[in-house]
């Protein structure tokens, strides 16, 4: 059983910058980001291979967030810019335990969840 936890949430006024972090107590295959707001369905963010650094991201983030990896610390990052009040939601870490090319913005391709850490983007 792999544990994950995030941290780094918080609240800023949009147009601000916050970096999440996950630690996972094992590497696995691939990570992935997701968050959900209220009301809505959960949405693949961004996700990155353990090997190789292979990074997928949503369309709604693209150039704006930034995953990345740091193997010995068994940490992947979700470094977030130019954050909007759509972003408002609470964002989940997950684990893959294979990597499948087109496919890892499927929350069913993640085995392992975190608990969420809250993001608040204000106007």
């Amino acid at each position: 059983q792999v544990q994950l936890g995030e941290s780094g949430g918080g609240s800023v006024q949009a147009g601000g910058s916050l970096r999440l972090s996950c630690v996972a107590s094992e590497r696995t295959v691939a990570m992935g980001w997701f968050r959900q707001a209220p009301g809505k369905e959960r949405e693949f963010v961004a996700s990155i291979t353990w090997s190789g650094g292979i990074t997928y991201y949503g369309d709604s983030v693209k150039g704006r967030f930034t995953i990345s990896r740091d193997n010995a610390k068994k940490t992947v990052y979700l470094q977030m810019n130019s954050l909007k009040p759509e972003d408002t939601a609470v964002y989940y870490c997950a684990a893959a335990n294979s990597y499948q090319y087109g496919r890892m913005q499927r929350d069913d391709m993640y085995a392992y969840w975190g608990q969420g850490t809250q993001v608040t983007a204000s106007s």
